[in-house]
């Protein structure tokens, strides 16, 4: 039975919070602590000295030995390197256990073998971790005892981010010193601090430890390479929201009890769509702490699924034929003062306001689209994206509608005519009325890569296994530009005389009109949307690598650097690795797709082929004037099964001799396409003989766990 616990008493426990510093710092040192992480002042190392001594000895009272900078690099996991709070021995053979603030402030890992898209050589070996105070500090427990963990950023030697935190950080500060200026236009003064609000969903798999630890392709890929259709997946719908299976549910218990411990405020459990597929879901947090207790709850399922012969996968698409897992990206704008810029509020000024963020966020999706679907491109996710399971690369906006009704009214009503006094009130009235109208008339579209659903925007594209800052990046840096232009246009109507609120409004008209192309409110899964979107000139990504390319164009760039976010050579070093990625996820699938059909498929299809020839032998012998008619169906099944070994002989030794041409290419733009178009369409190949076969071999001979298999936990 699961451990019995009582949320409230437990939560957060194991972190170094608010609470936790006001009781053990002095006053002084807490209010400095204070502004570092309000205000980005900077912290001295004799502050810092304090702090580290209060957090260490907070720490050894959790049971602590050790202590690391865990960060993020550019692997698609975290990453930490553990030291002991132990100093060299005194005289008398005892030890002092120490931790210093320049410890707290500044670790240098070994960064040589991190990727670095061509940032440093291999031999520079710096890196620098760098502690992100925004973030708070916690105790892991786990098998080794207890660490403390101090969430870090990490960059080169030469202070280029190597990491998904650093730009994570850079973007929140952008889009905060946007929207506080803007706030200014309609007259706050007081809102000191403008955050990102995030809440991601994770969708995963589980799969019985005894059945993943028999498929090599699971192990070492994170999905099936093959594995032909059960009789029963998702067609009745009757897993998703079903009851939770037992042992499903005791797992699920476990890593929440350890995720309250650690601060992550899990509130949603649910069996998802495809047999198998959960899903869980936080309360909305800081973005940077969002996408920090998203990775570390991710690490947490994976160790405790272990624990219960389970084991979880992140992958976008482990199984053939049911629905992949997304990481759905909830987005919104908080002030400091706790106003949803996102939510409409209760008086006609509160409204404008909502309007202006709301359709600003729109027109950053129309300007940068291309951008925000670029962002949570990966090999694993295109298995998942545009399969009548997630949208497809081209983005589209939907606004319900209702509001999309409101959108088309002011457009109309905010027409270059004279507008009477009372026709400006009456507009302005029915703006105050937005909350009403909205009452019980929001909706959602899972269909859209970018919904609105009442007083947030849900990026829907994002893979399970994303860093969720991935998206989070572009999304909070062009809706920053976006409100800058804004500002600039508002600005320049009133500088010719035009008033206030009505520059405002002529400016959310223009971007209402502006943006009207990437409003979509119906099927974004199906056919006639593609088609649709191309003819009115939406942006489709259309491979991988072409992905690659967009987000690293020089427009892209720009953007980036203008609000220093990236800088040029940040920007290339994603490109290479990203491009270098795309490669060896391939190679690494092709290899392990080799090595199964050689080793275990081909072997076990010729040892059956092998038991049907004997077995139309021995109808000669004992029944020889039947002989024919009983024969013929098994020749014919002997026939096809070497037709079908015959195909994945051939095909495996085409994928080798794919990837020889392209390891061979000094281009890596021409490898990864190359792998992309060449090497990839062999593994489809394969896999359709090896499913064929699967449905003829003998089920007691088959060597490896089948889909029906894998899709049941008892």
């Amino acid at each position: 039975m699961s451990e019995y616990f009582n949320v409230a008493d437990i939560f957060g426990e194991d972190v170094f919070t608010d609470k936790v510093m006001q009781e053990r710092l002095p006053k002084k040192v807490y209010r400095a602590l204070r502004k570092t992480i309000e205000e980005g002042k900077e912290l001295d190392l004799a502050t810092a000295d304090v702090i580290a001594a209060a957090m260490k000895d907070w720490a050894i009272e959790k049971g602590a030995t050790h202590y690391t900078h865990w960060f993020q690099p550019l692997t698609g996991v975290t990453a930490e390197k553990h030291d002991s709070f132990i100093t060299a021995p005194r005289e008398d053979g005892t030890i002092l256990m120490e931790f210093s603030g320049k410890e707290l402030i500044k670790g240098e890992p070994d960064a040589s073998s991190f990727p670095s898209g061509g940032l440093r050589a291999t031999f520079e070996a710096r890196g620098y971790t760098a502690w992100d105070c925004t973030s708070p500090a916690f105790v892991r427990h786990d098998a080794a005892g207890a660490t403390l963990c101090i969430p870090t950023a990490f960059c080169s030697y030469t202070g280029e981010a190597l990491d998904q935190k650093t730009p994570l950080l850079r973007s929140m500060e952008a889009i905060n010193k946007e929207s506080l200026r803007l706030l200014k236009l309609f007259g706050n003064t007081t809102s000191k601090k403008v955050t990102p609000s995030v809440g991601p969903e994770q969708e995963y798999f589980l799969v019985d430890a005894e059945k993943f630890l028999k498929r090599k392709d699971l192990i070492f890929t994170g999905r099936t390479l093959f594995g032909a259709k059960p009789p029963k997946g998702q067609e009745l719908d009757d897993h998703y929201f079903g009851a939770i299976p037992s042992r499903v549910l005791e797992y699920m218990k476990d890593f929440e009890l350890q995720a309250y411990r650690l601060g992550i405020p899990i509130k949603t459990r649910h069996n998802e769509v495809a047999p198998n597929q959960f899903e869980c879901a936080p309360v909305f947090e800081e973005a940077n702490i969002a996408v920090d207790h998203n990775t570390l709850l991710m690490t947490l399922m994976r160790r405790l699924a272990q624990k219960h012969k389970l084991r979880v996968l992140f992958h976008e698409k482990p199984f053939a034929g049911v629905n992949g897992s997304g990481k759905h990206c909830n987005w919104s704008l908080l002030t400091d003062t706790g106003v949803n810029l996102l939510a409409p509020g209760k008086t006609p000024k509160n409204n404008i306001q909502f309007l202006t963020f709301f359709v600003n966020t729109i027109m950053a999706a129309h300007n940068y689209g291309p951008l925000f679907m670029a962002s949570i491109a990966t090999q694993s996710n295109s298995h998942r994206l545009g399969s009548h399971e997630a949208p497809p690369a081209v983005m589209s906006v939907f606004t319900g509608s209702t509001l999309s009704a409101i959108l088309d009214s002011l457009e109309e009503r905010l027409s270059d005519k004279k507008l009477t006094p009372d026709e400006k009130t009456e507009i302005k009235l029915d703006i105050g009325k937005i909350p009403e109208i909205l009452l019980d008339n929001t909706d959602r579209n899972r269909t859209s890569p970018f919904a609105f659903t009442g007083n947030r925007f849900e990026f829907r594209a994002t893979g399970s296994s994303n860093n969720c800052a991935a998206p989070l990046i572009p999304i909070n840096t062009a809706v920053a530009e976006q409100l800058t232009l804004f500002k600039a246009e508002v600005d320049k109507l009133i500088d010719k005389g035009v008033k206030k609120d009505e520059a405002i409004l002529q400016i959310i008209r223009k971007y209402i009109i502006e943006s009207k192309k990437i409003r979509f409110e119906g099927n974004g899964y199906s056919a006639e949307w593609l088609r649709e979107a191309d003819r009115r000139g939406l942006e489709s990504i259309q491979s991988v690598p072409d992905a690659f390319k967009i987000f690293s164009s020089k427009a892209y760039s720009k953007l980036f650097d203008k609000h220093k976010v990236f800088n040029e050579s940040e920007i290339h070093a994603r490109y290479e690795i990203n491009m270098e990625n795309l490669i060896k996820k391939i190679q690494i699938e092709s290899r392990v797709l080799a090595d199964m059909a050689a080793n275990h498929i081909v072997p076990t299809a010729i040892h059956y082929q092998n038991i049907l020839i004997k077995n139309v032998q021995g109808l000669k012998d004992i029944l020889p004037n039947e002989y024919l008619d009983l024969a013929a169906e098994e020749i014919r099944t002997i026939q096809t099964i070497a037709k079908h070994v015959k195909a994945i002989r051939e095909n495996t030794y085409l994928m080798v001799e794919a990837r020889k041409k392209y390891n061979h290419m000094d281009n890596l733009v021409a490898r990864a396409t190359g792998y992309s178009e060449d090497v990839l369409i062999y593994l489809d190949k394969i896999r359709h003989d090896i499913d064929k076969l699967e449905l003829i071999v003998d089920d007691e001979l088959w060597p490896l766990p089948k889909y029906r298999e894998m899709m049941t936990i008892n």
